[in-house]
């Protein structure tokens, strides 16, 4: 999405895995970094021979790597079952950090173990957090409880709020906070920052989801949208508007499935929805959390599935909006992301998440359950996977096939395991799901299940087709076109992996090119399509 390849980290020592041997005090949190009295095993131990080697006689080369990889996603999965009572526990993140309604109180909790000190503020205390200061805790969660106020929340439905820490440098920060389900900004502004904003509408005012989901289709017909940009007029639309307005025609052209760019909200809009700020939050340019569960729910009562374009291979470098605002200098353990050069992607201008970090996964996992639970997604296409998979994130790599390319210390474990635990929670909670991966690496068992020793997705994108079909448009004249050309585009792929085929994307569309359409009719379009002149040659 938004260009060829995404982000990454690098790899522990292949022999060596970290345990936990005691338990957790917090039951929101547990340590960021390994305990002293950590244990070494070597990766082996517990995991014999997977079924994918079954598949290729060439994996035999590489049981050291997969059985690495497999035994360290099966040792955070049972830390996670340890410490947090197991993935669907760790992933209802979302209803204890941010702020919810707990008892007769308003509670709002944030990571942010670098904050020297911390206060709430917003509209509530009129921007003045002196009477609402917050406790740390031992794992770095800030907290505050405010108790209602004659039966009513003391924050009120719609107002704005943000997270004002100490940064330990003499400055205070104010930050929008990192699990807020709602931001907006001053339009009549011109470069106004975002505010979060607290979404808690009165039951009267919530959306009521009507329609089940769709069974899931034997196959995909994907038609990829921006809401923002779907309209006829010059403005950008609404998730309504949307809904009303485009799903029938997409029903009418026979597609069963809609992929949505650009829900999560990202302060800047031309990066179509590729740099995000707020990871929970419905972007508002285009209408209301409850907007967007209406526009969702008349998507399955016309029987169309509706997958969301996640980015979770980086994130916004911006701080007073962004998660980047967390980042002060601190060590990795203590954020969201890399430290240093690793934490920054040079093509994207971009921070790079540090997938081993426990508070990164439950905020990355938590995202995950929480469109599917509360916007009743069907299922995801995952952006940028390449570069999430490799230390290069795919920079200057030409992949020619090698699996030592594929299977070495250029792979990011952290992140693989991160997307073993993410495909296996996502199926768990929903076994219909549908989970589509953006590569351009070719990664062997991207397509393969958890338990086969595969990475978890069920479908990855072709591609290449696109890029053969603009290429014969633009380039070579129809009798120039090659049949077996064609037929090895079309037929060069995995063997017992699913691939999602498709003709253009919004990367060949709108970065840097053109749609099919304009390709084909070209300037000619705007003179020469009147009933009234004869037809062009």
């Amino acid at each position: 999405g938004g260009g060829n390849v995404r982000l990454s980290a690098v790899p522990a020592p292949s022999s060596l895995r970290w345990s936990w041997p005691r338990k957790a005090k917090s039951k929101f949190s547990v340590p960021v970094s390994a305990p002293r009295d950590y244990t070494m095993a070597t990766a082996e131990d517990g995991v014999g021979d997977l079924p994918i080697y079954d598949l290729d006689p060439k994996f035999a080369g590489f049981k050291e790597h997969f059985s690495y990889r497999m035994k360290k996603y099966l040792d955070q999965k049972h830390s996670i079952e340890k410490h947090e009572g197991g993935l669907e526990e760790f992933s209802k993140g979302y209803l204890k950090f941010g702020i919810n309604t707990e008892n007769d109180a308003t509670v709002y909790r944030e990571w942010a173990p670098a904050a020297m000190d911390a206060q709430l503020i917003g509209d509530f205390n009129n921007w003045n957090g002196s009477g609402h200061r917050m406790t740390k805790d031992n794992y770095g969660v800030w907290s505050i409880r405010i108790s209602h106020v004659n039966g009513k929340p003391a924050i009120p439905h719609n107002s704005k709020v943000k997270f004002r820490f100490h940064r330990g440098d003499g400055l205070w920060v104010d930050r929008v906070p990192a699990w807020i389900r709602y931001a907006t900004f001053d339009a009549s502004k011109f470069g106004a920052p975002y505010d979060g904003v607290h979404w808690d509408p009165p039951s009267g005012e919530r959306y009521v989801f009507k329609h089940p989901r769709p069974r899931k289709p034997d196959a995909p017909r994907i038609y990829e949208a921006h809401v923002g940009m779907s309209g006829e007029k010059p403005e950008v639309s609404t998730y309504r508007e949307f809904a009303d307005n485009v799903l029938p025609r997409i029903k009418a052209n026979n597609y069963n499935t809609v992929q949505l760019m650009a829900i999560m909200e990202h302060s800047y809009y031309a990066s179509f929805g590729y740099h995000v700020t707020n990871f929970f939050a419905v972007s508002s340019r285009s209408g209301t959390p409850e907007d967007l569960k209406y526009l969702v729910d008349k998507a399955h009562s016309l029987g169309l599935r509706v997958l969301m374009d996640v980015v979770h291979s980086h994130a916004s470098s911006n701080k007073t909006d962004g998660l980047n605002g967390y980042d002060v200098g601190q060590n990795t353990q203590e954020s969201y992301f890399h430290t240093g050069e690793r934490g920054y992607h040079k093509l994207w201008d971009s921070r790079l998440f540090n997938y081993a970090n426990w508070e990164v996964l439950r905020f990355l996992l938590s995202n995950l359950r929480y469109w599917m639970d509360e916007f009743m997604f069907d299922g995801f296409r995952f952006d940028g996977v390449t570069s999430m998979l490799y230390n290069h994130h795919g920079i200057n790599m030409s992949f020619a096939g090698s699996y030592k390319e594929y299977f070495g210390l250029d792979t990011d474990v952290d992140a693989v395991v991160y997307l073993m635990l993410a495909n296996h929670l996502m199926h768990k909670l929903l076994p219909e799901a549908t989970v589509v991966a953006e590569d351009v690496s070719g990664m062997p068992v991207l397509c393969r299940s958890v338990d086969e020793g595969g990475v978890g997705f069920d479908y990855r994108l072709a591609m290449a087709i696109p890029d053969r079909w603009i290429d014969y448009l633009k380039n070579k004249d129809d009798l120039e076109w090659s049949m077996s050309g064609i037929a090895h585009t079309l037929t060069n792929r995995r063997y017992t992996e699913k691939c999602i085929a498709y003709a253009e994307s919004h990367d060949q569309s709108i970065v840097g090119d053109k749609t099919m359409a304009f390709l084909l009719m070209d300037k000619e379009m705007y003179t020469g399509m009147s009933d009234l002149q004869p037809a062009s040659p």
